[in-house]
């Protein structure tokens, strides 16, 4: 199980991740985020399994593999203005990818807007969703599904999916994986609200 303590002495964020929770399995981190009324600014929900995991235009992001892959959801609250967010799931994607040429010297490409693909496989996917009110982000959700792990797929996605491992035979460590994320994502939020 992803240790949330080892990611929280390895992140330099004011914001992402001073709040996180894990489980074991759930619907979807994404659901579980939004379905708070009373949530924190920066919670991060992490989880091994999800039975229910979102993906972009209403499909499926499978999650069935315990301790191999990371799905995880945050929520921020900007409370600017909606055009500053028009690139917002490029810039994740980005953090995501300079994150595995950080740690693991392992190039990822985008497939726009929203895919982490690698030799034309998916291996991740984000999702962003927003609540607005007059024009302003009042609430920003972001989910995050990366293969990391796994080495078997379901016969209806294997020609198309993959994982980190597979692809490179590279064990990597969640958790370095999610705080640099975090880390790297903040940065670049913080710009985005301040200016």
């Amino acid at each position: 199980m992803i240790d949330k303590n080892i990611i929280k002495k390895k992140l330099t964020t004011k914001i992402l991740g001073q709040n996180i929770e894990t489980y074991d399995i759930i619907d979807s981190t994404q659901t579980e985020i939004k379905r708070r009324d009373n949530i924190k600014n920066g919670t991060v929900i992490i989880t091994e399994e999800q039975t229910e995991g979102k993906g972009t235009h209403g499909r499926v992001w499978f999650t069935d593999s315990k301790d191999k892959n990371i799905a995880m959801s945050f929520v921020l609250f900007p409370n600017c203005n909606i055009n500053k967010f028009g690139d917002i799931t490029i810039i994740i994607a980005k953090c995501i990818t300079e994150t595995f040429w950080k740690l693991y010297n392992i190039k990822l490409d985008i497939k726009v807007p929203n895919d982490i693909v690698v030799h034309s496989k998916k291996i991740g996917g984000i999702l962003t969703e927003t609540r607005i009110q007059k024009e302003k982000i009042k609430k920003l959700y972001v989910g995050i599904g990366l293969n990391i792990l796994q080495e078997n797929f379901n016969d209806s996605i294997k020609s198309i999916a993959s994982s980190i491992y597979n692809e490179f035979k590279v064990k990597c460590n969640r958790e370095d994986i999610i705080a640099n994320i975090l880390n790297l994502f903040e940065i670049k939020y913080l710009k985005i609200v301040e200016d």
